[in-house]
């Protein structure tokens, strides 16, 4: 048994031990884009140690390091209605899974990251190009980053992940199994208030036919500029101008080389509870003899009582996006390089010719877990084009018939940070649909995801 003084002893020695915690710098945290993480704070001593630290900082030289990571996840798929189980689709009973092993070596102003991925989908009997990838490279540039005037230049050519915002349309494709990569060359500077980023890529397309066999040609291209102001410390707004190619493309009324000029502007910002993201993108060009008009639009705003307990939001996603209905110009929008995520992970929702509304209930019963509850309601723009689920695939049999709602689905999420390197999710939908999938064959979906991730 303890006594009093020795009591006074453990108490003294955890206080000051904690006070130790406090002024030691931080460790850094397990980011999205692994490639940013700064592991040089573990050259000071002071430091929190974990487990096999002597690979994450390896000392090379005086302004030198190399670092080492791994990511994997693991995720439990069961999906009764692929494709609204139209022309034969069968429920399925899956697992997907991702994992990601990385290098980082940082000397003074230069950067070279290379990441490999292995990608399986166990169970899963129809395979599609974002599902397996057995082994390849996922990334592989050489970044560097310099100060000129007041401002910040950086530089990353080679294989790298580009993501804007909430990823609705220019994404890492996190939410399939195989994230989406390019080919490219990126600048961007940043001074004061604004930061302006150029690019130009030709998107990584996936094989597995053998290992690191994934490539890329001048067969799909994709680049622009944009320009990102900081309004306030709550508020920023941005612009992209861009080009996206694509030879031998195929929508329901033409095919050939597609070449869209895209205009992208989005406001977003959080204020007195409220928090808010709306972007519009207008696309114009061709495809083969026909010109492009297509448009989408896509917000979410919400309101968080702090005050209140779970600290509840009140959420709204409102979008939308053209669909084809002029035999000489192609009103079908082209989402690019949608998440995943944005709508559901079940897929049934694309990002064309659709009206989208969803209201949502966000508690926090926990600091580390989130849940939220939805209720969404989807119409077509136009019925004279076809339903679409992710991320552009027409439902054989809609196009110009039935009317132009298309369901209502109920999402429930919840997402748990159990430590700073794992966390789960489990997400589960509903969708009923109506007669306009009905009558091409199609019937009500269910699906379910159970996650696990691990990152190191």
């Amino acid at each position: 048994m303890r006594g009093p003084c020795t009591c006074l002893l453990v108490l003294i020695a955890s206080t000051l031990t904690a006070a130790a915690d406090t002024d030691a710098p931080a460790r850094p945290q397990i980011l999205f884009n692994r490639w940013q993480e700064d592991w040089s704070v573990l050259a000071n001593s002071a430091v929190p140690r974990e487990p096999l630290d002597n690979l994450k900082y390896v000392p090379l030289a005086s302004d030198a390091y190399l670092s080492l990571g791994a990511d994997l996840r693991e995720r439990f798929e069961a999906n009764d209605a692929v494709n609204f189980g139209v022309n034969g689709a069968r429920p399925q009973e899956y697992v997907i899974s991702r994992l990601e092993t990385h290098v980082d070596v940082r000397w003074d102003e230069l950067q070279a990251f290379v990441q490999v991925q292995s990608d399986f989908a166990p169970g899963k009997s129809t395979l599609t190009p974002v599902d397996q990838d057995r082994l390849d490279l996922e990334q592989a540039f050489l970044a560097y980053t310099t100060k000129i005037g007041d401002g910040v230049l950086r530089l990353r050519a080679g294989r790298q992940q580009i993501g804007f915002d909430l990823q609705r349309f220019i994404s890492v494709r996190d939410g399939p199994n195989i994230r989406q990569s390019y080919d490219a060359l990126w600048a961007d500077y940043e001074t004061g208030d604004w930061r302006f980023i150029s690019f130009y890529s030709h998107p990584v397309q996936n094989r597995d036919l053998r290992a690191f066999d994934d490539y890329s040609s001048n067969h799909l291209t994709y680049g622009g500029i944009r320009a990102e102001y900081k309004i306030s410390d709550d508020s920023d707004i941005s612009a992209i101008l861009s080009q996206y190619k694509q030879d031998h493309a195929h929508f329901l009324s033409v095919g050939g080389t597609e070449l869209r000029n895209i205009l992208d502007l989005r406001y977003a910002g959080h204020a007195y509870g409220f928090d808010w993201d709306a972007e519009w993108m207008g696309q114009s060009g061709h495809i083969a003899n026909e010109s492009i008009r297509a448009w989408a639009v896509g917000s979410r705003a919400g309101y968080t009582l702090s005050e209140v307990y779970w600290t509840p939001r009140l959420g709204l996603q409102i979008d939308a996006a053209s669909g084809n209905s002029n035999n000489k110009t192609l009103g079908t929008f082209n989402p690019l390089f949608p998440n995943g995520y944005y709508e559901t992970l079940s897929g049934y929702t694309g990002y064309t010719n659709f009206i989208h509304v969803k209201p949502s209930l966000t508690v926090k019963p926990e600091p580390n877990v989130t849940a939220m509850l939805a209720v969404a309601a989807q119409w077509r723009e136009t019925t004279s084009d076809a339903v679409y689920t992710q991320p552009d695939i027409p439902v054989l049999g809609t196009a110009g018939r039935g009317g132009s709602y298309t369901g209502t689905y109920v999402q429930g999420r919840v997402d748990w940070q159990i430590t700073p390197h794992f966390a789960a999710a489990i997400e589960a939908v509903r969708f009923q649909v109506a007669h306009s999938i009905l009558q091409a064959g199609g019937h009500d979906g269910n699906y379910l995801g159970v996650e696990g991730k691990v990152g190191w």
